[in-house]
């Protein structure tokens, strides 16, 4: 579609301008006095007066989003079209519609969360009842809406700007492929669109490239390069700390004791879903009004969580990064890390959420001896390898219809998250491309760009090795971290404790100590069922579709603890720690595991065992890595509980084994592989239709269970409970 051109606006100054402006941004801030901060008001002079391209890096709090809104406004009044805002998080949308309304901006999101809105949307942007559209990055992998809306858009944008703009960069600390659109869609624009790109996170590497992304066509088309506008990063009302304990039990015991030490309320961040869990609940039995807010929490349930946070009834939400980037509470008081983020930038954005107009905020780390384990695991989850890229293009590209990625995962073997990650990557790239029914080939050229992916490996060796740094460097730590941000004005701030000595009590009481030793002795972990087989196993040769029927499936389970733990994690992963040849460790349950198992079990006969009833005898999987670990378990609640050990399921003969990434190879690795030899089915006849205990030592995709319990099922015995020591989940 040919887009006609609009007149630009007229380069150079505009005599009236910065006088309407400043009335916008006091209308914006409700204040007679503001005034615009440096920096501020040459922006949006560079997008208006001179339809600039520009990168703006600024401290969070120096007032971004007054920049395009304001902008927004002085260039409708000249008659061009609505702006468009790519934003990463539906926190930052909410947040960033209702600032638009304080000013007088017409602003709406289209996003997962609002489906129910999308028409009322659209039909207002027909309408010019818009002033600002807010979409996330993803939206732009939308078929229909690229094809559909976008050109729309686009032919009357009045201004695009991009926020949190280090998500563009291969060096920013969020893998956000979808992003890398943005430089199709600049390439699009007229050249009468200003661009703004926002971000308070870059080092000189992301903002040159930020700065290629954005300066897209401009060479070419003769015109000015794109403006870079920085500031320095340093936040005066931050008061930085670290505070290195020994242990998780520790880190805990200081927290009970401590967190009302911190005034007012902020956020205490965890690395993973299951710390964030087990703190708000430990926090919570101890009396303190937290809540913890993970990517486990319903969307509903997150917006609840923010306006509580925000209007100041909890003391703190125990977040992972699922809280992070657009959450705005200007007065929060305090940011705790209970481990490490992985690099520098990334701690720099978390904490950046405190002190935004308070004269002082605490920020203190208390680092964990596992962080380093768990920034490995992120950093390779979402990394593409050229062999998973191949499998997958050979398949679209095999298939005469779309495939759905639950059809994809009987093809290939990735699990659905990277699989998802990974198509997104190729989208990116042109190899593919999301259409009704899926995804399909585009049939261009592609080559896994090996240079660039071990450049980003490495960068993020380095990020955490700087992130080390700061942990133990006795030098200033805000200036560490807006070095790691290429901050020239970078200087000793004089309020951390390296500056000025430990602001936080170090001290914990014998009663928190053994609060926290209670909270992380707590054992006990569901394991849901599954309840219905994978898309397309007959293509991996499993006759199994549909619903599990439910005569056929395994009950509810038990695990002692999930591995991320913060209490038994620790303990169960040197368990199922591997020697130096990657072999597993295989020895029998100790009493301190074993009396765990036996209060878990306790537990849930306490609650009913799920309706089933009490297990009427123990049945424990053929383990081929550590089949003593497993016997011993089995053998040992046989006997705490006065069960029958009626032996162990058989491994059918010449079974190709093998593993399996996604659901559906993981089945398929396992279907047909369980069988209940003749010595067991002996020792079940008594048991007809009573229910059993079935015991491993490790559950992961559940299919192992899922399987073994259906052979004991349709071999005429009753509910099956899986017991296990632990859960990767």
């Amino acid at each position: 579609m040919a887009i006609p051109e609009r007149a630009a606006p007229t380069a150079g100054t505009d005599p009236g301008l910065k006088d309407q402006a400043i009335e916008l941004l006091r209308a914006l801030t409700g204040r007679d006095d503001a005034v615009f901060h440096p920096g501020q008001f040459e922006a949006i002079e560079a997008l208006v007066a001179q339809g600039r391209r520009a990168l703006v890096v600024q401290r969070t709090g120096w007032g971004k989003s007054a920049v395009y809104f304001i902008a927004s406004l002085l260039l409708r009044a000249r008659g061009r079209g609505p702006t468009l805002i790519v934003s990463p998080l539906l926190a930052l949308m909410r947040d960033q519609v209702a600032a638009a309304a304080r000013a007088g901006v017409r602003a709406a999101s289209i996003s997962s969360a609002n489906a129910t809105e999308w028409g009322e949307i659209l039909e207002r942007l027909d309408h010019d009842d818009v002033d600002v559209l807010l979409i996330s990055p993803e939206r732009l992998n939308n078929a229909r809406f690229r094809e559909e809306r976008l050109p729309q858009l686009v032919e009357r944008m009045g201004l695009l700007v991009i926020d949190e703009a280090h998500c563009i960069s291969d060096w920013g600390h969020d893998f956000r492929p979808d992003y890398r659109r943005i430089r199709d869609l600049i390439g699009r624009l007229p050249q009468s669109v200003p661009v703004l790109a926002t971000t308070a996170t870059a080092n000189q590497r992301v903002v040159h490239d930020v700065e290629e992304q954005l300066g897209v066509g401009l060479a070419s088309d003769g015109r000015e390069p794109v403006l870079t506008l920085r500031g320095p990063l340093a936040r005066d009302s931050l008061r930085l700390g670290v505070l290195r304990l020994p242990s998780n039990t520790v880190r805990l015991a200081w927290l009970l004791e401590h967190l009302n030490d911190f005034q007012g309320s902020g956020i205490i961040y965890a690395l993973t879903i299951s710390a964030a869990e087990d703190t708000a609940h430990a926090l919570s039995e101890a009396g303190y009004t937290v809540e913890a807010y993970t990517g486990r929490t319903d969307p509903a349930d997150r917006e609840r969580l923010e306006l509580e946070l925000k209007e100041n009834r909890v003391k703190a939400l125990v977040a992972t990064s699922a809280l992070g980037m657009g959450f705005d509470k200007p007065d929060l008081g305090f940011v705790v890390h209970l481990g490490a983020p992985s690099s520098p930038v990334a701690y720099y954005q978390q904490v950046g959420r405190a002190g935004r107009a308070t004269e002082r905020a605490d920020v203190l780390l208390l680092p964990g001896t596992e962080d380093r384990e768990i920034w490995e695991y992120f950093a390779t989850a979402s990394m593409p390898t050229e062999a998973k890229a191949t499998a997958v293009l050979g398949e679209l590209g095999a298939s005469e219809r779309p495939l759905s990625v639950g059809a994809l995962e009987a093809r290939v073997d990735i699990k659905r998250s990277p699989l998802n990650m990974l198509l997104r990557v190729l989208a990116v790239d042109g190899a593919v491309e999301q259409v009704q029914g899926g995804w399909q080939s585009t049939g261009r050229p592609w080559s896994y760009d090996a240079e660039r992916y071990a450049r980003i490996h490495q960068a993020r060796i380095v990020e955490q090795n700087a992130m080390l740094d700061y942990e133990n460097k006795s030098t200033c730590r805000m200036e560490m971290l807006v070095e790691q941000l290429d901050d020239p004005q970078a200087a000793p701030c004089g309020r951390c404790d390296n500056c000025a000595g430990a602001w936080y009590a170090t001290q914990i009481s014998r009663e928190a100590s053994d609060s926290a030793t209670t909270a992380l002795k707590r054992v006990g972990v569901e394991i849901d069922p599954r309840a219905q087989w994978p898309v397309g196993m007959q293509r991996l040769g499993v006759p199994l579709k549909g619903n599990i029927p439910p005569e056929e499936r395994a009950s509810a389970g038990r695990a002692v603890a999930r591995l991320t733990d913060l209490g038994w994690g620790n303990r169960l992963r040197e368990v199922f720690h591997t020697d130096a040849q990657g072999l597993p460790m295989d020895q029998e349950v100790d009493k301190g595991l074993g009396r765990a198992c036996v209060e878990v079990l306790a537990q849930w006969s306490h609650d009913g065992w799920g309706g089933t009833g009490r297990p009427e005898g123990i049945i424990s999987m053929p383990s081929v890595a550590r089949p003593r670990l497993v016997r011993s378990l089995a053998a040992g609640l046989a006997s705490a509980g006065h069960l029958p050990y009626l032996g162990e399921l058989g491994l059918a003969p010449d079974h190709p084994g093998g593993g399996g990434g996604n659901g559906a190879y993981q089945l398929a690795a396992v279907w047909e592989k369980f069988v209940v030899t003749p010595q067991l089915r002996e020792a079940m006849e008594d048991l007809a239709g009573a229910p059993v205990l079935l015991i491993d030592d490790l559950v992961d995709s559940r299919w192992s269970l899922t399987v073994a319990a259906r052979e004991l099922r349709l071999a005429g015995l009753g509910p099956v409970l899986p017991f296990v020591l632990a859960s990767r989940g």
